[in-house]
């Protein structure tokens, strides 16, 4: 057994999300957002190295030894299944693990807003998960895809740098295939997946012009694409996606955002309550008529003021979700509180006053 299994075990043991190994530190563990390291000496360069090296394939070897960063999965009946990633910075290599879980989730237990079900039962057209790296957005398009898988009869093909939740076909057809290993790039995958009668494309990432390029030509065509973003709230979507377009397409990709993209869920994961977990939370944008002539108008900035008042039609900015979740007691009002955008209405709730402004009773 990799000397490394003892500490993914461990890891899972503790119902750690992550494990990081570093040089010159211990092995740390995330649980509940929080890091926190294995009772274990400071791992050396070469030992880490050779930890490493006893789970990589030659192939990943070999790049490795190029200079690439390696994403991949690691897989074993002992420890179960890893999202890994491996680089290199200052002090030697550096890896982090993730644990996936075997099943994908049901999407009622994330939950997630009602809307989010309606924005998934268009038959074409792009809807958009962001949020930070580790916010659970993997989860929730898994999510969206097992439930996708049991209710509708459809072909879905699934692009992801690595594979993450392995999905087993139900009503629908769902083929994974993994950036790197079956195809060399998002791009490339969509462009094929065009020709392999796709109902449902599943994009890991949209992380460049050619491969948001190449998903709005699959949206336009009658293909529903569901993809994510590292972008932390739906604006910012929007400006990121027409900003990465070059200039004499910037009109086209408006047209695009106003008439094809139905809505982004925007999450990040807050501490709950009782402090055993964290919970999604999200901002949600449906394109209703008056948000796409503000695309089209170049009126962005004013799509939240419009969020406000979309409640109706499942609209949500961020903090209003917060807000609501903290009034639930569904979430931790310290947590929430850091997360906010518009803290003042958060304040009340506050626990611990050091996070609150310093009030200036000298001053003037």
């Amino acid at each position: 057994m990799p000397r490394i299994d003892a500490f993914l075990k461990l890891a899972r043991e503790q119902g750690c999300s992550d494990l990081h190994l570093a040089v010159g530190l211990p092995p740390l563990l995330r649980m509940n957002g929080d890091i926190m390291p294995i009772r274990f000496r400071d791992l050396a360069a070469r030992e880490l190295e050779t930890y490493i090296m006893e789970i990589l394939t030659p192939a990943q070897k070999q790049r490795f030894s190029e200079g690439d960063d390696l994403d991949f999965s690691y897989v074993t009946e002992e420890v179960g299944r890893f999202r890994a990633n491996l680089f290199r910075k200052a002090t030697g290599i550096g890896a982090t693990f993730r644990h996936i879980p075997a099943q994908a989730p049901d999407l009622d237990s994330l939950g997630l807003p009602s809307v989010v079900k309606q924005l998934i039962e268009h038959h074409q057209g792009m809807v958009l998960v962001t949020g930070s790296t580790g916010t659970g957005k993997s989860t929730t398009l898994a999510a969206i895809i097992d439930y996708i898988n049991t209710h509708r009869a459809v072909n879905i093909i699934s692009l992801e740098d690595p594979v993450e939740f392995v999905h087993r076909s139900k009503r629908a057809q769902v083929i994974q295939r993994e950036v790197g290993n079956h195809v060399p790039s998002y791009a490339h995958g969509l462009r094929n997946a065009l020709r392999e009668d796709p109902d449902v494309i599943l994009v890991g990432e949209l992380r460049d012009v050619d491969s948001m390029i190449m998903a709005m030509i699959a949206a336009e065509t009658g293909h529903l694409v569901l993809g994510t973003m590292h972008t932390t709230s739906a604006v910012k979507t929007i400006d990121r996606i027409l900003d990465s377009l070059p200039l004499e397409q910037r009109e086209q990709g408006k047209t695009f955002l106003s008439q094809n993209l139905h809505g982004v869920i925007t999450q990040t994961l807050v501490k709950s309550a009782d402090g055993r977990g964290r919970r999604a939370v999200v901002e949600t944008l449906v394109i209703n008529r008056a948000i796409a002539k503000m695309i089209m108008t170049d009126k962005v900035h004013q799509i939240p003021t419009q969020m406000q008042t979309g409640r109706t039609q499942g609209m949500q900015l961020l903090d209003q979700a917060l807000l609501e979740a903290v009034q639930r007691n569904e979430i931790d009002p310290d947590d929430a509180y850091q997360f906010a955008l518009d803290k003042k209405s958060l304040q009340r709730f506050v626990t611990d006053a050091s996070l609150l402004p310093k009030i200036d009773l000298a001053g003037g």
